[in-house]
C-alpha cells in the first residue's frame, strides 16, 4: 500500500473532489495503478498454479468497476482500496464459479486462506465458493467483522489502516479480526 503521505493525501483529495460522478479524473489512474497491481498480485499469488486470469486483466476489470460506480461518496484512499478489494474478490469468485461450471463437476478452485484462518500449512487452500458463502454468513451476523476481513485479507490493510478506516481502536480491530478468523475456520471446516 502507499507509504508516501503526499501520495495518500493526493489520492484522497482527487477521490473527494471526484465523488464518483462522471468519468474518473485522468490523474487518478497513475496514482492508484501500482497499489491496484499490488492488491491483484497478492490475490493471484494465493491462487492455484496456472490460473487463467492475469494480474493486468484483474487490475483493469477492477478499475473499470470502480470508475463505473456512479454517485459514490468516496471518503478517502482507504475507502477506495477497500472497495477495490471487494471488487477483486467478486471477480475472482465469479471466475472460479465460471470455470467450475465449465468443468461440470470438476474440482473447485482453491484460495489459500493462511492469513485469515488457522488452516494448517499443509492445507492446499479452501474452496472459493465456500469462502464466499462463509463471508456472506459472517456479514449477516456481523457486518463489521466481514468488513475487517475484506480490508485485512483481501485489501492487505494493516491493523492501523483498518482502525483508521473504521474509526475503531487497534485493540478492537485485533479482537474482531480474531473472532472473524475463528468463525471462518469453523465455517470452512464443517
Amino acid at each position: 500500500m502507499a507509504s508516501n503521505p503526499d501520495k495518500i493525501e493526493e489520492i484522497s483529495k482527487i477521490l473527494l473532489e471526484w465523488g464518483g460522478v462522471g468519468d474518473a479524473p485522468e490523474e487518478l489512474i497513475p496514482l492508484v495503478y501500482e497499489e491496484l497491481r499490488w492488491q491483484a498480485s497478492s490475490y493471484l499469488r494465493n491462487e492455484r498454479q496456472g490460473h487463467t486470469l492475469q494480474t493486468t486483466a484483474l487490475i483493469h476489470e477492477t478499475y473499470l468497476k470502480l470508475v463505473g460506480q456512479r454517485n459514490v461518496a468516496w471518503q478517502n484512499r482507504a475507502h477506495f482500496f477497500g472497495v477495490a478489494a471487494q471488487a477483486m474478490k467478486r471477480i475472482l469468485i465469479d471466475h472460479a464459479k465460471t470455470r467450475h461450471r465449465a468443468k461440470r463437476g470438476g474440482v473447485a478452485e482453491d484460495l489459500p486462506l493462511e492469513a485469515a484462518t488457522f488452516v494448517p500449512e499443509k492445507s492446499d487452500g479452501v474452496d472459493l465458493e465456500a469462502l464466499d458463502q462463509g463471508l456472506s454468513r459472517l456479514e449477516k451476523l456481523d457486518e463489521r467483522q466481514a468488513r475487517i476481513v475484506d480490508l485485512k485479507f483481501f485489501a492487505g490493510f494493516t491493523i492501523d489502516e483498518i482502525s483508521e478506516t473504521l474509526r475503531l481502536s487497534p485493540a478492537s480491530v485485533k479482537r474482531e479480526w480474531n473472532s472473524a478468523k475463528a468463525f471462518l475456520y469453523s465455517e470452512l471446516t464443517r
